[in-house]
């Protein structure tokens, strides 16, 4: 049975809304959950209307009470011609009626779903409490206004205003939260938009641009330099290098000749191809990235806010407490009046506002201070799985390393002369390795001239003429064909790929006149990032799509004991998922497109701030600058601000409690209710700033 991707709702096939995006169909229970995927903004908009409803109402009422105050104060009688008094329609009472029904009932509307989802699964949640306190303070308020000699209670004592600063602050919280969310399907939206819109295919003898989505499998389709692959498919014609770091984790594009693979939403980087489309629509690589990414989404659902958890005991024994006072007071003392005030009373008290505000009060100054930081936590519950973190996994490429080669060694008589030669020959290359040759020249401030001549060999490297002499720069093949002999070199060259280097060879008028190694290399601090989590006890993996030679030199170097090497996307997850299932709590660490269904699976994913779009969609905490030492101070701030929300929980209850006897002895009113509710809120605001002190240590 399909399940909706936005409320998580299991739907019919034959009666749900059907949707197609990207030749995946989706199954939607209702409208609106339909446009919440293709717009994720729009149910942000809904309550940030109903929180400016919510909190329009307050103020008014707030507003009231403080003209009033203001006209007592002076002295001054109201106008004559309109005494508030002598018109029975414009008492208090009913001003406080209709400035809190809309609030009541439009701001608290989501409060009511929920509180009746949560009946109908036999469980008491924050939406009950909420609902079961407002509704009741609403409900008599409304029974006292309206039927005045029934209830021994004046129309001053009602409890209007109560009912609309609950409903607002809670509301307020809410969206806080909701604030620093993104969205499920905005990552999936991402992912999606990396497809190319249109594809150029080989139709009746001649080349014609279509919709991309409308490529048939078969088709042989053209791709020239700096254009996306649209579709999987099988090289027939040409070669190229073709960048594939988005799906693969790989920095050095890949050679492509006639018969290799290649995957949609790749970067075609120098010459032209043509392949078969051997996989079109749901059926590419990238969509079922797409899949896995939702299913892991799905399967990894949010943790179990702490206030539901805290309500699930609370709720019970309040409506216990509740009944027990009425019938203390019927049963003992024969008063059924009395009673049931006080069970109204009890029912009033037991809600507290600062319990809707303790998690986001907490959060917004732990974000605050993480983002100083270059931080950003995107909600509660990754914090709540920070406290239980054992395992750290790190992908290579782009989040250990650069991501982007760079030159290492050079092997050779004279360093410089070898180097200019070699960025002669390579330069105006877009092939990342010439592009890292050429930057060291010029870091060194070598001047590069052209070359006389140039020639490109597909697959194997370059030669060139400089000053009449010829230059090859590629790799051992490049010299076999040219009949330049390499085996006096051939251990040097063994030792740098050992060490995960791309070893290039220069020769002059066929003779090897040295050797420059490229590598991805570390980044600042992934040393001192991995050592400060074994201070912390926890384990670290690296988790790549690369050969395990080059894998294992990068691990040896950063400190890595554990490495999990020739990993595709999708297998990324599944190692994540049998991580879990050892009973280990798993942060994932990553970049880039590959890394976002494991990202997804992970307990707590964390994105590094410089890669894909589509991984800080799927991560829970976001690395904002390029530093890995962030990962430990995350970890850190989260479990800082987790304590404060903890501390946060017991004063927003701690007040509305200890004020339970006092309703219970039927001597509540209005006063001590908004005064309880009042010092909870300001203890939890105060308590949370208090997370301002927080020092992130580390080293110079």
């Amino acid at each position: 049975m399909p399940k909706d991707p936005v409320c998580g709702m299991y739907v019919d096939e034959k009666t749900a809304i059907k949707k197609e995006i990207g030749g995946r169909t989706y199954y939607f229970c209702m409208e609106s959950c339909l446009k919440t995927f293709e717009n994720p903004e729009r149910e942000l908009k809904s309550m940030k209307r109903r929180v400016a409803i919510a909190l329009t109402g307050v103020l008014l009422l707030a507003a009231l009470r403080v003209i009033a105050m203001l006209t007592l104060a002076a002295g001054v009688t109201l106008v004559t011609w309109a005494p508030i008094p002598s018109l029975p329609w414009f008492t208090w009472g009913y001003w406080l009626f209709i400035l809190t029904t809309p609030v009541q009932f439009i701001g608290g509307w989501s409060f009511y779903t929920g509180a009746y989802t949560a009946l109908k699964a036999r469980r008491a949640n924050m939406d009950l409490l909420i609902s079961m306190g407002t509704l009741t303070a609403y409900f008599f308020s409304v029974f006292v206004l309206f039927f005045p000699d029934i209830l021994p209670v004046k129309e001053k004592d009602v409890y209007f205003e109560v009912s609309a600063v609950i409903i607002a602050f809670v509301l307020l919280g809410k969206f806080m939260e909701d604030y620093m969310k993104t969205s499920t399907s905005a990552a999936v939206r991402k992912l999606m938009d990396m497809r190319p819109s249109m594809a150029k295919v080989i139709r009746n003898g001649e080349e014609v641009e279509i919709p991309a989505e409308s490529v048939m499998v078969g088709e042989t389709v053209v791709v020239r330099p700096g254009e996306k692959i649209p579709t999987d498919g099988v090289v027939v014609e040409g070669q190229s290098a073709v960048d594939e770091k988005m799906i693969t984790g790989e920095s050095i594009p890949v050679e492509k000749r006639t018969g290799d693979t290649v995957i949609g939403a790749t970067m075609n980087k120098m010459g032209m191809l043509k392949f078969r489309a051997t996989q079109v629509g749901a059926d590419t690589t990238l969509m079922q990235i797409v899949k896995m990414v939702e299913e892991a989404q799905a399967s990894s659902a949010p943790i179990q806010r702490l206030a539901d958890r805290i309500s699930a005991y609370f709720v019970p024994a309040v409506v216990v407490t509740a009944f027990l006072t009425f019938a203390v007071w019927y049963l003992i003392f024969g008063n059924f009046t009395a009673g049931l005030l006080a069970f109204v009373a009890v029912l009033i008290i037991s809600c507290p506002c600062a319990l809707g505000i303790a998690t986001p009060t907490a959060l917004m100054v732990g974000v605050g201070k993480g983002a100083e930081a270059g931080i950003l936590i995107r909600g509660g519950e990754y914090l709540e799985k920070a406290q239980k973190l054992t395992t750290v996994v790190f992908d290579k490429t782009g989040t250990l390393t650069k991501g982007e080669p760079s030159v290492t060694d050079i092997i050779a008589e004279s360093e410089n002369e070898v180097l200019r030669l070699a960025a002669i020959a390579e330069k105006g290359s877009e092939h990342p390795l010439g592009e890292a040759i050429v930057r060291a020249a010029k870091e060194k401030g070598i001047e590069i001239k052209d070359a006389e001549s140039f020639e490109a060999v597909p697959g194997h490297g370059i030669k060139v003429v400089v000053k009449g002499n010829q230059v090859f720069v590629g790799n051992r093949r490049l010299m076999q064909i040219n009949g330049i002999d390499t085996k006096n070199i051939e251990e040097r060259i063994q030792i740098l790929e050992t060490q995960g280097k791309t070893a290039m060879l220069v020769a002059e008028n066929e003779k090897v006149i040295g050797i420059i190694a490229v590598a991805d290399t570390l980044k600042e601090n992934s040393v001192e990032a991995v050592a400060e989590l074994k201070k912390l006890g926890v384990e670290t993996i690296m988790l790549t799509g690369d050969n395990e030679r080059t894998a294992n030199a990068v691990a040896k170097q950063v400190g890595i004991e554990r490495v999990i090497a020739n990993v595709l996307p999708g297998e990324k997850a599944d190692v994540i998922k049998k991580l879990q299932a050892e009973g280990k709590v798993v942060a994932m660490v990553g970049d880039g497109i590959n890394d976002s269904p494991a990202l997804a699976q992970s307990d707590i994913g964390i994105a590094v701030g410089s890669g894909s779009d589509v991984a800080k969609e799927t991560g829970g905490i976001i690395l904002i600058k390029d530093d890995l030492r962030d990962v430990v101070a995350g970890i850190k701030l989260s479990k800082a601000s987790m304590k404060k929300i903890k501390q946060n929980m017991f004063w927003a209850l701690a007040y509305n409690t200890s004020a339970i006897p006092i309703a219970a002895a039927g001597l509540l009113n209005p006063i001590i209710a908004a005064a309880a509710m009042a010092i909870s809120s300001l203890s939890v605001v105060a308590n949370s700033a208090l997370l301002k002190r927080f020092k992130f240590e580390r080293k110079v």
